[in-house]
């Protein structure tokens, strides 16, 4: 099953935020959703700085023993793109274009990189269409 949508890092960072009961809820559905159906994906880079906010920036850390069976059950599963030369040209194109910051380019070729129609993320324009991606911030 292709992958409708991507999640950007602010979903998952935000399914432990007590401080924000509405997007702590609304981002576990997407990350519920992702996992139950199969449409939504990650890149490394999300796995990388999610584990880098729950290991060190969480109100109350990531154990290492947390952070590994998150690890597995929740960014396994998603974690579809990784690194490649074509990736980084892809990103520089529209870093160039966009003038997005390099890592939030980075999250938007690989959400292009695999073919989604949409990507969630709270940091970037609502309905923002970027070649065959629309981003929707769903807070």
């Amino acid at each position: 099953m292709p992958a409708e949508f991507f999640l950007d890092t602010n979903i998952f960072v935000y399914t432990y935020d007590r401080r924000e009961p509405e997007k702590r809820a609304k981002a576990r559905g997407l990350v519920e959703h992702a996992l139950g159906s199969g449409e939504g994906v990650v890149s490394s880079q999300v796995v990388q700085e999610f584990l880098n906010v729950a290991l060190r920036k969480f109100e109350r850390p990531f154990s290492d023993e947390q952070a590994l069976r998150y690890l597995r059950e929740v960014m396994d599963p998603l974690c579809s793109v990784f690194p490649s030369i074509s990736l980084y040209e892809r990103a520089l194109s529209l870093h160039r274009r966009w003038r997005f910051s390099f890592h939030d380019s980075l999250i938007v070729a690989a959400a292009l990189e695999s073919d989604c129609k949409v990507l969630y993320s709270e940091d970037l324009q609502d309905g923002q269409e970027i070649e065959s991606l629309t981003v929707v911030n769903p807070f």
